[in-house]
């Protein structure tokens, strides 16, 4: 599996934990990627990928009910809503992966985390985001 896949897949599964249990288990995400992770290099990259989109939760999450017409945040599966703020994040404040790229990501892992529309679901919403970010510009 390529490393930034693994990452992403990580980060999903932290912004999962934070958005369930709450932002108290910040500090123990380190602890949480050691124990799921051997590599240096992809535990880092989970992690600022996790610290970027958690602290730019309301940018992200504004992105995502703006784009996910006629669906209040509340109302979306965890692991969808986890797997859209990661896109989301890598879309807004990540210009050096490409917008397909992190498109296709995102798909992949609503099928291996999310449920069977989740996969159509998500990639609607980062469709709709993108184009939004593009007429923002």
């Amino acid at each position: 599996m390529d490393k930034r896949t693994r990452a992403r897949e990580l980060a999903v599964q932290a912004i999962y934990q934070l958005d369930v249990q709450g932002p108290d288990l910040l500090e123990y995400l380190g602890q949480f990627f050691i124990e799921n992770e051997p590599d240096d290099s992809i535990r880092t990259l989970a992690a600022d990928w996790t610290t970027g989109t958690w602290e730019n939760l309301a940018a992200c999450d504004e992105l995502i009910v703006g784009s996910a017409l006629k669906w209040r945040l509340s109302r979306l599966v965890p692991v969808d809503r986890s797997i859209l703020r990661l896109s989301v994040y890598q879309l807004k404040f990540c210009p050096e992966i490409p917008a397909p790229v992190v498109i296709n990501e995102a798909i992949e892992l609503a099928k291996k985390f999310g449920a069977e529309k989740s996969p159509s679901f998500v990639n609607g919403v980062l469709d709709a985001v993108l184009n939004r970010l593009k007429n923002q510009h």
